[in-house]
């Protein structure tokens, strides 16, 4: 069943609007009839079963039939800080991170990144990482999109990290000389609610200078295993072994 995130202001009681590319998705591409059924998420995280009772192409109004009680969002919130990697890697790791269930992603500029972030252009990529986001949590039937910051400075995120229960930094050169455990030992140590940042470096790695920084901060430096990573993959292996530790173990 097709699955579509509607703003708030578009929920009145039982009755909800549905405008914008959804509605041409649901008209056009989908040629959904009336009496069709879809499901609606609110922006509260609640999903509701709906029937379609009107269908135009610019606008669908549906009502509810019932409120949908599974909620498949991870219970930890864990944010990806991705150093800015080449080609389109970073948005495979926005689809399959959001798949995945990952809470908020935020692309960071660092020393060892090739590609440089383009200002002028910044605002378009935004909007399409959101629809990349916004499409995947569609097709995995979550609750809530995952939001995609404006890319920040190494500084800039350490300035913003405060407030996260656990932070870490994947860094497998010094890893492999420190303690293993530190990742399992946070990912065993998360309880619902819990928040944690990890930070991923791009292809060429984390500068010494911005380990510095981070640890500096009270990021605890941690490996994934003795197999080195590629920048798009470590992410999902971190959210792959996260889900599996606080929901399928």
């Amino acid at each position: 069943m097709q699955r579509y995130f509607i703003k708030e202001e578009n929920w009145i009681g039982n009755t909800i609007t549905i405008d914008g590319e959804d509605a041409k998705h649901i008209a056009v591409v989908m040629r959904m009839n009336i009496d069709d059924q879809i499901i609606c998420v609110h922006p509260e995280q609640f999903a509701a079963k709906c029937t379609i009772v009107s269908i135009e192409k610019n606008e669908v109004i549906v009502e509810m039939i019932e409120e949908l009680t599974q909620n498949s969002e991870l219970p930890v919130q864990i944010t990806i800080a991705s150093g800015l990697p080449k080609g389109d890697k970073l948005e495979y790791v926005f689809q399959k991170g959001t798949e995945l269930g990952a809470y908020e992603f935020i692309p960071v500029k660092m020393e060892r990144s090739i590609v440089k972030w383009d200002q002028k252009k910044g605002k378009k990529k935004l909007e399409r990482w959101h629809k990349i986001t916004k499409e995947a949590a569609e097709q995995s039937h979550r609750h809530y999109i995952p939001q995609i910051q404006e890319p920040k400075t190494i500084q800039q995120l350490v300035d913003d990290s405060e407030d996260y229960t656990y932070k870490l930094v994947a860094f497998e050169e010094e890893a492999n000389q420190l303690d293993k455990s530190e990742f399992t030992k946070v990912v065993s140590s998360l309880k619902k609610g819990d928040s944690l940042l990890i930070v991923f470096g791009p292809e060429g790695g984390l500068s010494p200078k911005e380990i510095k920084t981070l640890q500096a901060a009270h990021f605890k430096i941690c490996g994934l295993g003795p197999r080195i990573l590629r920048t798009e993959t470590a992410p999902l292996y971190t959210l792959s072994a996260i889900s599996y530790a606080v929901e399928l173990n």
